[in-house]
């Protein structure tokens, strides 16, 4: 038994006591009954009609049929992150190349164990540097996906639910993240296109 349960016990016990000290005191008091207990009534909610629509979400970042600020945005982030993504792929390149010279060392008759060895060495130097930059890069462009494209995407939710507000839609979904799931579903449901048309008419891409 909690706290909670101790504390309503003595309090019902001191009130059961008092009554009986009142009753014995004041003769002829009429003793209370205890009250009925009322029997809940079923609710007679009225259950709102479903209307159900498909949005895939997938296509806003379409270059010629998706939201024009999204593709915008994604363009000026792999242009602003295009030199630390050209590093880490010559980073790699190297690394394959390192591997590639120490097969051919590996395989020669004569194996110099100096030579394989070094290039084993640089090898792991290039491969911790390469998983440092790789993580560092990672780091750098959710914290700057966020700050460009997260006002974006809020603005976008806004949207989408006054779209479907304003056409009797009582539930959307991202029909990108249902996969397998979706058996069947009439392309009337779909109504992603008319979402992207409808917001980029009333929110046109600023000109670069």
């Amino acid at each position: 038994m909690n706290r909670n349960h101790l504390i309503a016990a003595a309090l019902l016990i001191t009130v059961t006591v008092t009554a009986s000290a009142l009753a014995q005191t004041r003769p002829g008091t009429p003793t209370p009954r205890p009250a009925t207990p009322q029997t809940p009534t079923a609710s007679n909610a009225a259950i709102p009609n479903s209307r159900i629509a498909f949005v895939d979400t997938s296509m806003f970042g379409d270059e010629k049929n998706g939201i024009t600020r999204y593709v915008n945005i994604g363009k000026a982030l792999e242009r602003e992150f295009q030199p630390s993504q050209t590093e880490l792929v010559n980073m790699q390149t190297r690394l394959k190349a390192i591997a590639d010279e120490i097969n051919r060392l590996s395989a020669n008759a004569v194996v110099d164990p100096k030579a394989v060895q070094a290039k084993r060495d640089e090898g792991g130097r290039l491969q911790r540097d390469l998983e440092r930059k790789k993580e560092d890069y990672d780091a750098r462009f959710e914290k700057r996906y966020q700050e460009v494209m997260g006002p974006l995407t809020a603005e976008i939710g806004k949207a989408l639910d006054q779209f479907a507000l304003q056409r009797g839609i009582t539930m959307t979904l991202d029909i990108s993240k249902m996969g397998p799931a979706l058996l069947t579903a009439i392309p009337a449901m779909d109504v992603t296109q008319a979402f992207i048309a409808e917001f980029n008419s009333k929110n046109p891409a600023p000109r670069p």
